[in-house]
């Protein structure tokens, strides 16, 4: 009776109108709207290779190690079309230097605007499911109950051999069915459009995050036709139950979200970073005063920080920024692209000053980091983690941060770049004490030996694996799916007990 129940449901929904409005809609949404993701996924790859090449020069054309200033670039994420998230609103450059120790908060961005290309490749597939693929689910929802109660159709097929726990078994797999046809052909067709553009290269593991983000998708829709269900359960008239399914529908997908983004408060805490800033102040003015003790206990005397050095293509950076930042204090530098034979009994002596230096300057940076590091927690960290833990009080919420977590445009995803650039960081001071840098002539001359910038550390970069990608999106995954079995169970309660 069951199989008979479920082929008579599914033939019923695949004759509707809504079915046929149901595929045409989802196709030509998500086939129209992969286009313009692969080509801004394109555009944003050329301008990541045209600033990995503009980098690579720059540092080529360094003449002095002191003036060296090396850029990571962060390469866009070819599953971003299924999710954007962060990947394009976070900064994609991350300037590394001796001086600090750099984070997601100091990153900057590369690329060419087109607003009228950004406009529309803002909105991804997920984004398209969230909206549209819900509501076709309410609709088909809505007169699963009621519209057979008005027909009295429900009436006669329980004078039959039938549960009413078979009926809602029957109808629940036959809409499902129908629901999961176009999610699929939708994306089947975005699957062929990647494989065959030449600029998207999908690895093994990419094909099974996109699994991961279609059985979420499969649980998002599901938990939208469970609502609609639920309502059709408690509401014996099929307008009232449509009235409520748009209302329920239009709150938990487009109130509720922007509600809980306008209501979180993201300004930057004043106190805070006053706080931090006070004690970085302290911190380096207690290195300024170790530096002058140095010079004043120098042999040479009066001396200063140059050293009377004098040289062609001279450069001169410096002087104290007192505004408020949690970046650094700048020290002054200088270095000289060729020293005059005059000077060169004066090199020894800033040979030894920037050795002494070197290390102070490492070492507050670290000291420095442990005021920065909980200071941008409180700052930026801790608002977005409040703003996505509200927002996973909807079903929108818990389904766009699963697909992030699969797809790696997460917070978590993108700070494993930046947890990558912290490690160089360090790669590169490590090789700048150990192959003795700071002491060196080329660090602030380029006569001479010129500095060969192939011996320094490579930076490498590889997205997390997949197993990290279902770890971070199990909690919200396991959440879909727990309140679908609640909803499921609700309305068995419900319709049990209603009359017919």
């Amino acid at each position: 009776m069951l199989i008979t129940l479920i082929r008579r449901e599914l033939l019923d929904n695949l004759m509707t109108f809504r079915f046929t409005a149901a595929v045409f809609i989802m196709l030509l949404l998500v086939v129209a709207n992969t286009f313009v993701l692969i080509r801004d996924y394109e555009r944003r790859l050329t301008s990541y290779n045209t600033a990995v090449e503009k980098h690579r020069q720059e540092l080529l054309e360094t003449k002095t190690y002191s003036s060296v200033d090396l850029i990571l670039d962060r390469p866009p994420n070819p599953l971003s079309i299924f999710n954007l998230g962060l990947d394009k609103r976070l900064g994609n450059t991350l300037g590394v230097y001796y001086l600090y120790i750099p984070s997601l908060w100091d990153a900057g961005k590369h690329g060419t605007n087109n607003t009228y290309l950004n406009l529309f490749s803002s909105i991804d597939i997920v984004f398209i499911f969230e909206g549209v693929l819900s509501l076709l689910a309410l609709v088909f929802a809505y007169d699963a109950l009621a519209g057979e109660r008005e027909r009295g159709t429900l009436r006669l097929v329980l004078t039959h051999s039938v549960s009413r726990g078979q009926i809602l078994f029957a109808k629940y797999i036959s809409a499902m069915t129908c629901l999961l046809i176009p999610l699929l052909m939708c994306f089947l067709l975005v699957l062929i459009m990647l494989t065959t553009s030449t600029s998207i290269f999908l690895r093994t593991d990419d094909f099974l995050r996109i699994g991961g983000v279609i059985f979420t998708s499969f649980a998002y829709l599901s938990l939208f036709y469970l609502i609609g269900m639920l309502i059709s359960a408690a509401i014996r008239r099929t307008s009232t139950a449509l009235m409520l399914s748009m209302f329920v529908w239009g709150f938990l997908v487009l109130v509720y979200p922007n509600m809980i983004l306008t209501a979180i408060e993201t300004a930057p805490q004043a106190d805070t970073e006053t706080v931090a800033h006070n004690q970085i102040k302290q911190i380096w003015d207690e290195f300024d005063r170790e530096r002058m003790q140095f010079l004043a206990n120098d042999p040479v005397p009066e001396d200063d920080w140059d050293f009377g050095l004098w040289g062609k293509g001279y450069s001169f950076w410096g002087g104290r920024d007192d505004s408020p930042s949690l970046l650094y204090y700048n020290y002054s530098g200088f270095h000289f692209e060729e020293l005059l034979e005059e000077s060169e009994p004066q090199v020894p002596h800033a040979q030894n000053y920037h050795r002494f230096l070197g290390l102070q300057i490492t070492n507050t940076s670290d000291r420095t980091w442990i005021v920065r590091k909980p200071a941008l927690e409180a700052l930026y960290v801790q608002p977005a983690k409040m703003e996505r833990m509200l927002l996973k009080f909807s079903p929108v919420g818990l389904y766009d941060s699963a697909t992030e977590a699969w797809t790696g445009t997460d917070l978590n995803g993108l700070q494993d770049f930046f947890t990558a650039g912290q490690r160089y960081h360090q790669a590169i001071v490590d090789f700048f004490h150990d192959k003795k840098v700071f002491e060196s002539r080329q660090w602030f001359t380029g006569d001479k030996r010129g500095v060969d910038w192939n011996i320094l550390p490579q930076f490498s970069f590889q997205r997390s694996d997949i197993s990290i990608n279902a770890k971070r999106a199990f909690p919200d995954l396991f959440l879909l799916l727990m309140i679908n079995l609640v909803l499921f169970a609700a309305i068995f309660l419900v319709f049990v007990k209603s009359e017919v």
